[in-house]
């Protein structure tokens, strides 16, 4: 499957739409906690991949996965370490904290992609990474004050997330510049690592159906659909660019938190996401328009 530009970055705004559902979601669950949330969403992600893999690449996908491709490792340690570390972010504080502690994921890919790729940026797009990070910053203050006692954990474990995400934008990047390999399976590699991982830790269970189903749920539609299409977005988006569009899930995981949890993020985070989203139109309209010319 390959996109042209326009079509992979709308569609990255639908990943990035389906991955917001998560904060939500988490606030609806009756007895699941923890480790626990965060087990069997990786695993209904690893059940959802055994069907979608097959159906969509055929049976033989199994025979061509790039094991001795270290690529397809690192890969997948950067999905169990986002999978793992986001959800429990979300059970220690408030999903605007996680979230905008995310969205730190471009400043560390671009700075990645400097490193190892040499990569020449253009102007647009670090003017878009420094508006986007004043807006971050704003954000980011206003949650320091409510003195939350478990924020800078929260945050801590959710600084995982953005630290991995520049690592995996960045290599899957450079290898495709070392000739075509197929990582979308290291999307279900990384869902087995953190199934795995999570499984001692989770027992006894405590999920009730309800929470089950939920997460059941998330793992098809927030994780399995949108991580596979986002790596396929990143064989044509720039790594960095990736991140940016990436940051949407803020606006939007905010936003649902906000309406489907009643959990109202504070006027300075509204206009720091304003901010946010701004910078990301106006990044996308400039390049549409040199594009263009």
């Amino acid at each position: 499957m390959r996109l042209t530009h326009g079509m992979a970055v709308w569609t990255m705004v639908g990943c990035t739409a389906l991955w917001s559902m998560a904060g939500v979601v988490t606030r609806h669950l009756d007895q699941a906690q923890g480790f626990e949330v965060t087990f069997w969403r990786s695993l209904f992600t690893v059940v959802s991949l055994l069907i979608i893999l097959p159906l969509w690449q055929g049976k033989d996908v199994w025979r061509r996965l790039p094991w001795r491709n270290p690529y397809f490792w690192i890969s997948g340690v950067c999905w169990s370490i986002m999978f793992t570390a986001f959800m429990v972010g979300l059970t220690l504080t408030t999903v605007a904290n996680v979230l905008i502690t995310m969205a730190l994921a471009p400043f560390f890919t671009a700075l990645l992609s400097w490193v190892f790729l040499k990569a020449r940026l253009p102007l647009r797009t670090w003017v878009a990474i420094v508006l986007a990070g004043a807006g971050i910053a704003w954000m980011y203050g206003s949650q320091l004050s409510l003195n939350d006692p478990n924020f800078v954990t929260g945050t801590s474990v959710a600084l995982c997330v953005p630290l991995a995400a520049g690592v995996q934008w960045t290599f899957l990047q450079k290898s495709q510049s070392k000739g075509p390999v197929d990582l979308v399976p290291s999307v279900l590699l990384g869902a087995v690592i953190s199934s795995l991982l999570m499984l001692p830790v989770s027992w006894p269970f405590q999920a009730s159906a309800h929470d089950v189903g939920l997460l059941a749920l998330l793992g098809l539609f927030q994780l399995a659909i949108p991580c596979v299409l986002s790596v396929i977005c990143a064989r044509v988006l720039q790594a960095p660019e990736v991140s940016l569009l990436g940051m949407l899930e803020v606006v939007f995981g905010i936003a649902l938190a906000w309406w489907g949890a009643n959990e109202a993020p504070q006027m300075s985070v509204l206009l720091g996401g304003s901010l946010v989203l701004g910078a990301l139109l106006m990044n996308q309209w400039l390049g549409w328009r040199q594009n263009n010319v």
